[in-house]
């Protein structure tokens, strides 16, 4: 199974809008009470698709969003440049990930990582 989509609340359509398109998403979907992306990818029927819908009010969670990406650091000098902040600079962990994290404008937390085999193969794999 692969991961298809994700859905956030937001309180501002047009602002959620504006910032995930600022992240490189795809706006496919559009209504007063719903926007669908699609991630950046290879563009295929089975990439991953990221979704807001129009909340009266944020209800607290602790969901963070992950966006797998290889340029991590060209990346998030790009999105820092266009005016992006980051809560946490790219930082390699000790689950052998690397990780920069942000909030949109509805403080839902993001994290924009590189794993490369180590998102599926750590060192620490159950057999």
């Amino acid at each position: 199974m692969n991961l298809n989509q994700v859905t956030v609340e937001t309180t501002d359509i047009p602002r959620a809008k504006a910032f995930y398109q600022r992240l490189g998403l795809t706006l496919i979907v559009s209504s007063d009470h719903y926007a669908r992306f699609l991630c950046p990818g290879d563009g295929s029927a089975t990439s991953a698709t990221f979704s807001v819908h129009l909340a009266q009010r944020m209800t607290p969670g602790g969901a963070a969003i992950y966006f797998e990406c290889a340029d991590l650091n060209e990346r998030v000098a790009a999105l820092q440049a266009a005016g992006v902040t980051f809560d946490q600079e790219p930082t390699d962990q000790p689950w052998l990930w690397r990780e920069a994290w942000l909030r949109d404008p509805d403080g839902n937390r993001l994290c924009l990582y590189w794993a490369g085999d180590n998102r599926v193969n750590p060192p620490w794999r159950v057999p």
